[in-house]
């Protein structure tokens, strides 16, 4: 048995976005059913859609930062009830037996985790994200909302949320420690936040000054523009003990590296083109460590929306309906949205369904 609902689908890298009807499996087992109120805009989503990282599965619906509501539970579900907020990021599968599945680190698995959209499923079919109205998902894989914050802001955590928050987490970062956030965007906006609450002295780097005043609402101390010193890597030579890099470009990581005190530590979570250089007596000379991060396991994904509610930090959002979304991505391109994009699920309602064409 399957239930039929509307998704945005593309068929194609270069194709529209199309409002299709969509099966999603009746919840059977541990499945939990959700309507989803509200689904996030990530730059993952923009890259697989337009094969940017290789030929995606069409046809495709993309989106792993989802908000909604418990509609219907299977028989062996425990920790879900019909009603509950609940939120789904990016894996809906993994093998659950691993080394990491067993230490909670689901997005790590040896065998293979399932990503929520453009990944084989346990069934075999293509797994369809949450630009659509319900999606059914293993309970395992599904966290719980605080009641503090609002599916809008809360749908982007799932994805930018524990993606900063991950980092912060595990290198204990806290009071007494200064800290950089590099890039204020849809993940730098949720690290600046996340640190300051975490009572770090936060400073965010960017290239110019054009997002001052924002820096500075979000929780950072001051804003550092590269592009208005010329011997800004000089200027602020160790002066941090932690950066987060959330910068997807190329970027000179040699002199990034030169912000750190010894026994710094500068993490990335962009995706900076692969090739670059590492600067290894940059690491040696001051016992520097350099390392890299992605998401985070299902029990750290829950503490993190747990710190988000108690901290009540959500994402400054733009919201957008269904027919929207093709436009946004440009806007997501130039770097033109304040921070993030979400899609208000409710539009779907309105939303004339389009015959899917063959892949």
């Amino acid at each position: 048995m399957s239930i039929t609902v509307k998704a945005l689908q593309k068929t194609g890298p270069d194709q529209p976005f199309k409002v299709v009807a969509i099966e999603r499996r009746e919840p059977q087992g541990t499945d939990v059913l959700i309507d989803i109120k509200a689904a996030g805009v990530c730059h993952s989503d923009i890259h697989t859609i337009r094969n940017e990282w290789g030929p995606a599965k069409f046809p495709l619906a993309v989106g792993h930062e989802i908000a909604g509501v418990v509609e219907a539970v299977g028989p062996d579900v425990t920790k879900y009830k019909v009603g509950d907020r609940v939120g789904v990021g990016c894996l809906v599968g993994s093998c659950g037996e691993c080394e990491q599945c067993n230490k909670g680190f689901e997005n790590n698995c040896l065998n293979g985790a399932i990503g929520t959209y453009n990944a084989i499923d346990e069934d075999g079919t293509v797994t369809q994200g949450g630009y659509s109205q319900k999606v059914t998902v293993r309970e395992r894989f599904v966290c719980r909302i605080p009641d503090s914050l609002d599916f809008d802001v809360a749908a982007p955590l799932l994805c930018a949320g524990i993606t900063t928050y991950s980092p912060l987490a595990t290198w204990e970062v806290g009071e007494g420690q200064k800290v950089a956030v590099a890039g204020l965007g849809g993940l730098g906006h949720m690290g600046v936040q996340i640190a300051a609450a975490k009572g770090a002295e936060v400073s965010v780097i960017s290239r110019s000054r054009k997002k001052e005043e924002d820096a500075l609402t979000l929780g950072a101390k001051e804003l550092l523009a590269t592009g208005e010193d010329e011997n800004f890597f000089e200027t602020h030579k160790g002066t941090f003990d932690f950066i987060l890099n959330t910068i997807s470009a190329e970027f000179d990581l040699p002199s990034f590296m030169d912000l750190l005190k010894p026994g710094g530590k500068m993490v990335l979570v962009g995706l900076p083109p692969e090739g670059m250089p590492i600067p290894t007596r940059a690491l040696t000379g001051g016992r520097k460590v350099l390392a890299g991060s992605n998401i985070g396991g299902l029990p750290e994904t829950q503490e993190m929306l747990d710190f988000c509610g108690e901290h009540n930090l959500g994402a400054k959002i733009e919201v957008i309906g269904v027919n929207d979304v093709d436009a946004a991505y440009e806007r997501v391109v130039k770097g033109d949205v304040h921070f993030r994009f979400v899609i208000d699920t409710a539009t779907f309602e309105d939303a004339e369904v389009t015959e899917a064409e063959a892949a």
